[in-house]
C-alpha cells in the first residue's frame, strides 16, 4: 500500500501522508511520488486540493533514518536528489487550482514548507511547527527560504530558521504561519467546508488571482495593474462570467465549467 493516499469526494481531492509510524515522514523515493501526486491533481477534474496526514500528524519532513546513506555521496548526486525535492515544490507552488494544507501535530522541515506551499494553511490546536533543519546540520529546503519571509517577514523568518525551534499553534496563528485554528476532531470537517468555499468561485478567475498574488513580491505596483488589466480581459471573455452574471441576476448559485 502507497504511504500517500489519494481520494476524491466530488470535485475536492485529498492527499494524506500514510505513515504514522514515522511521523508521516516522507521517504528518500517520495519526493518523486508527491510531485507526480500534484501533477496529477492538476490535470484532473478535481477542482481543490487537500493535504493532511494520518495518525495525528501532518509530516516530519524527509525521512532521515533512510537518507542516511545519501551522506556518503558526491556533491553531485546528493545535488540530484535534491533537484527532486525542489521538483516536488515547485509543483505545487505552480498548481493553479486552491490548496490547504490540514496540519495536526508535526509539521516540522520540509513538512512545514510543504504546509505553507498550500494557498491556506489550518490546523489543529495541537498542531507544532519548526524549521528543524539547523538542528541537524541542514539547511532550509522545500521553498522555506522563499515562502516564510513572504509570510512571516523578513526577521521572524531568519529567527525560526537560525534556530529551529518548536513553534506552538497559539503562536504560529499570531504571527500568520496558519489562518485558523480548530480542534484536532474538527481539523478534517473544517478543511471539508473550505474546500467547499472554494469551489464557490470561478476557476479560471482562481487561477489568475493566484498567480497575480503570487507574483506580487516582485512585482511593482504598476506591473500588478499590468497584470490584472489582462487577466481581467481575458476573464471577460470566458462562459463563467457570463454564467455568473445569470446567476447573479436569477438569485441562484452559478454552475461552473472552467470555460
Amino acid at each position: 500500500m502507497s504511504w500517500l493516499l489519494t481520494t476524491d469526494d466530488g470535485e475536492i481531492r485529498t492527499l494524506t501522508f500514510d505513515r504514522p509510524e514515522r511521523k508521516n515522514a516522507v521517504p528518500p523515493e517520495g519526493w518523486v511520488v508527491l510531485r507526480d501526486a500534484f501533477i496529477d491533481f492538476e490535470k484532473s477534474e478535481a477542482r481543490v486540493l487537500i493535504v493532511t496526514g494520518a495518525g495525528g500528524e501532518f509530516c516530519a519532513g524527509a525521512d532521515l533514518d533512510r537518507s542516511g546513506s545519501a551522506m556518503g555521496e558526491s556533491v553531485t548526486h546528493r545535488h540530484r536528489r535534491m533537484k527532486t525535492v525542489g521538483e516536488a515544490a515547485s509543483t505545487l507552488h505552480r498548481t493553479t487550482k486552491p490548496t490547504i494544507a490540514a496540519v495536526d501535530g508535526v509539521a516540522v522541515g520540509a513538512g512545514m514548507n510543504l504546509a505553507l506551499g498550500c494557498d491556506v494553511v489550518i490546523a489543529s490546536t495541537r498542531a507544532r511547527f519548526s524549521e528543524i533543519f539547523v538542528r541537524r546540520g541542514l539547511t532550509v529546503d522545500f521553498g522555506g527560504t522563499w515562502l516564510l519571509p513572504r509570510i512571516v517577514g523578513l526577521q521572524r523568518a531568519k529567527e525560526l530558521a537560525l534556530s529551529g525551534r518548536i513553534v506552538e499553534a497559539e503562536e504560529a496563528l499570531a504571527i500568520g504561519l496558519v489562518v485558523e485554528l480548530v480542534p484536532s476532531d474538527q481539523l478534517a470537517d473544517r478543511a471539508q467546508n473550505m474546500a467547499q468555499g472554494f469551489l464557490e468561485g470561478a476557476p479560471i478567475a482562481q487561477m489568475f488571482a493566484k498567480q497575480g498574488l503570487d507574483a506580487s513580491f516582485e512585482s511593482s505596483f504598476a506591473e500588478s495593474l499590468s497584470w490584472e488589466g489582462q487577466s481581467q480581459a481575458i476573464a471577460m471573455g470566458t462562459a463563467d462570467v457570463q454564467e455568473g452574471m445569470a446567476a447573479f441576476l436569477e438569485k441562484r448559485e452559478p454552475d461552473w465549467r472552467g470555460e
